[in-house]
């Protein structure tokens, strides 16, 4: 079977070569840029099965590689950022990326994240079985599987991947409340807790594009959607 290959673009040199050689260990086809257009270019020629990528870049930075690969070619993208702050997070999911990392990191969270990712791109991929379950229709929110597209009150939200698996998860169990870990588990194919930020990043980013009153928080459990059946 062809390994599959990852992108891994970080300018300090030193963090790019530990992340390469760990992929390669695992099986991984890596190939490393250091600066914003040479990780466009290099994308753009490899076709990478999922990218690593840091924030903070020479050139341009890692938002904007982001959003231009993403413009030309959906890829699974789990972003590494030296700052813990939340807006920069945000940006990033918008623009599509599907996960990240704040540094330092350990190279077996790193590994685990990255298979976690392509796990979820392949089971993404699957074709709908039924055209009767092709579409979810909740009140005013209709989610097309098929399609991967939504909409709510008839008005379209371009959401990332993983924003859209969330809701899919959260619609299929309408009014229940799941834990951050259970999201984590299911959505994000992981098998600790140790990235409940995440699920929350991503919850945020499913308000702001489809409203704040769709999703109820019950503090100290987890997320439920709001809607009628």
């Amino acid at each position: 079977m062809t390994a599959r290959k990852v992108l891994v673009v970080e300018d300090e040199r030193t963090i790019a070569e530990a992340v390469a050689a760990r992929l390669r260990a695992e099986g991984f086809e890596v190939e490393i840029a250091g600066d914003g257009p040479a990780a466009v270019d290099a994308a753009r020629r490899i076709q990478p099965d999922a990218i690593v990528l840091d924030v903070m870049l020479p050139g341009f930075d890692g938002l904007e590689v982001c959003r231009r690969i993403q413009a030309e070619r959906a890829v699974p993208v789990l972003m590494l950022t030296a700052r813990d702050d939340e807006t920069d997070l945000l940006v990033g999911l918008a623009v599509g990326a599907d996960d990240y990392l704040t540094k330092p990191f350990s190279m077996r969270e790193l590994s685990a994240r990255v298979h976690a990712l392509l796990r979820r791109a392949t089971r993404n991929s699957a074709p709908v079985a039924a055209a009767a379950s092709a579409t979810m229709r909740l009140g005013d929110l209709e989610i097309n599987l098929a399609e991967r597209r939504v909409l709510r009150a008839g008005v379209e939200a371009r959401l990332t991947p993983t924003e859209f698996d969330l809701l899919v998860h959260l619609a299929s169990r309408p009014r229940t409340v799941l834990p951050r870990e259970r999201l984590l588990a299911d959505v994000w194919g992981w098998a600790d807790a140790s990235g409940t930020r995440t699920v929350d990043s991503h919850i945020k980013g499913l308000r702001r594009k489809l409203g704040a009153d769709l999703i109820r928080t019950v503090h100290g459990v987890g997320y439920a959607l709001e809607v009628e059946r």
